[in-house]
């Protein structure tokens, strides 16, 4: 399954950059170096990169996690009809992430030499809401502890980082968060419209 290849080389390329900091700097997400020199790769090299073990291991679990159910879902899809390609639609949707999810920071952060960012938080982000779009009262456990219906855990989601976005005092890329969570989910509704009565009979309306 693709998810398992995307974290196995997500892990792999974090890790060399662990050891060699050139490499996280000459691919981290640098939005003035992106605007200054024209080095658009930064939009997608980034998600390949993580600050610490901690953050690689959050990311990838739930990566894994929910990616893996999403491609299922996608497959259903093609099975069905409704789409073309299981994985096109899970690789289009898993690297289109990376870069819509970046793109308020990009215009916020152009003129900040200082400001760089790393991580996979968006497009995982949007990884995660898509699996809420297709089963928005599964549950899901907040912090590994709280079960909530998916529904509920999106609404609280999007509201904190909204606000912490606002704030922007911490080192956490909350923009990227909120932006990717937002487009994972109504990605499906761009590959087929008509999956918003799955989604609002998947609600009980």
């Amino acid at each position: 399954m693709v998810t398992i290849i995307i974290v196995v080389v997500t892990a792999i390329i974090s890790f060399i950059a662990f050891q060699n900091p050139a490499v996280m700097s000459r691919y981290d997400f640098s939005p003035y170096r992106i605007s200054e020199r024209k080095e658009y790769f930064r939009f997608i090299s980034h998600a390949f990169l993580h600050a610490d073990w901690m953050h690689l291991l959050i990311n990838m679990i739930v990566l894994f996690s929910f990616g893996i159910y999403v491609e299922k879902e996608f497959s259903y899809l093609e099975n069905s009809g409704q789409i073309k390609s299981a994985l096109g639609s899970f690789l289009f949707l898993y690297f289109s992430s990376i870069i819509v999810s970046s793109i308020t920071t990009f215009l916020k952060k152009r003129h900040d030499p200082y400001y760089i960012a790393v991580g996979a938080s968006g497009a995982v982000s949007a990884v995660l809401f898509t699996s809420i779009f297709f089963s928005p009262l599964e549950k899901i456990l907040l912090y590994g502890i709280l079960p909530m219906p998916g529904i509920v855990f999106g609404i609280l989601y999007l509201a904190y980082s909204t606000y912490m976005g606002k704030k922007d005092k911490d080192h956490i890329n909350h923009d990227a968060h909120l932006w990717g969570a937002i487009y994972g989910i109504v990605f499906p509704l761009f590959l087929d419209p008509s999956l918003i009565h799955h989604f609002i009979q998947q609600l009980g309306l």
